[in-house]
């Protein structure tokens, strides 16, 4: 049994079971069996039961009744917006296209509310977007669908106009690129990744067996730190980045372990 880090806390663990399992079974999830599935990752009832409180607090999850009686919880509708929303880039296979344009998020807020201007940031810069200027933040267009969610669930919406465009530089785009993220931060977040599952991903191709409980285990644990990976990186085209981007080997090893310990771990989790 693996050991609980603050990378997989177990809130984190709760919405990445949740978002790879939990959506996917019929009705609410017992109290019950989410103590049993964060017990096979490590996590303790009690840690279990105050990470749903806090859950239910933020509205993501909903307390709700089973077919037989038995206490569980739900996902709010604002919780399966963000799920369906975030499978898009969670599970995305291709490589993004090589001239997709941008989106502009540019906002501006009034000084009686600059206490926003932070959250503003800090909402598009976890969408992955990039600043080019005070007040003026870009990313691939096709994120605008999943910013526009966020931000009219958040109330922001008033505060933001969008625009979809390309860059005629002065600069070339891909050093203006360099400026507006920090690739060196991102390709480190890649390495890390890399450096904790590549080697499970690695075991795994050398057998023939795959035990649902510990297909189960790895992907979840593989699952809850990749899935934060595409919101730091906006996924660039290749043509933008440094040679030898560590981005292509760690999605390759996401993908890897998904197509292998994913429908195993579904038996374990009684999807």
């Amino acid at each position: 049994m693996i050991n609980v880090s603050e990378q997989h806390a177990p809130r984190s663990l709760i919405v990445t079971l949740y978002g790879a399992y939990g959506r996917f079974m019929p009705g609410p999830v017992p109290v019950a069996e989410l103590i049993r599935l964060l017990a096979a990752v490590g996590v303790d009832a009690p840690s279990v039961r105050s990470s749903v409180s806090r859950l239910k607090r933020r509205g993501l999850l909903l307390p709700a009744r089973t077919a037989q009686g038995a206490a569980g919880y739900e996902l709010s509708p604002e919780a399966c917006q963000l799920l369906d929303d975030g499978d898009r880039r969670v599970y995305a296979a291709a490589p993004p296209p090589p001239d997709e344009g941008w989106v502009l998020a540019v906002f501006s807020v009034p000084e009686s509310e600059r206490q926003k201007r932070h959250v503003l940031r800090s909402r598009l810069a976890g969408l992955g977007f990039g600043s080019a200027a005070p007040g003026v933040w870009v990313a691939p267009a096709r994120l605008y669908e999943e910013s526009r969610h966020t931000l009219e669930r958040l109330r922001l919406d008033p505060y933001v106009d969008f625009f979809r465009g390309e860059h005629l530089g002065f600069a070339a785009t891909v050093e203006s690129v360099s400026r507006w993220w920090d690739l060196a931060a991102i390709a480190k977040e890649h390495e890390a990744f890399l450096d904790q599952h590549a080697r499970v991903l690695h075991a795994w191709e050398k057998r023939a067996d795959t035990p649902p409980e510990e297909a189960y285990r790895d992907y979840l644990v593989a699952l809850d730190s990749w899935r934060h990976l595409p919101y730091t990186d906006p996924g660039l085209p290749a043509h933008l980045l440094p040679a030898d981007w560590p981005g292509v080997r760690s999605a390759a090893v996401f993908q890897g372990l998904h197509a292998r310990l994913r429908d195993a771990g579904a038996t374990f989790a009684g999807v």
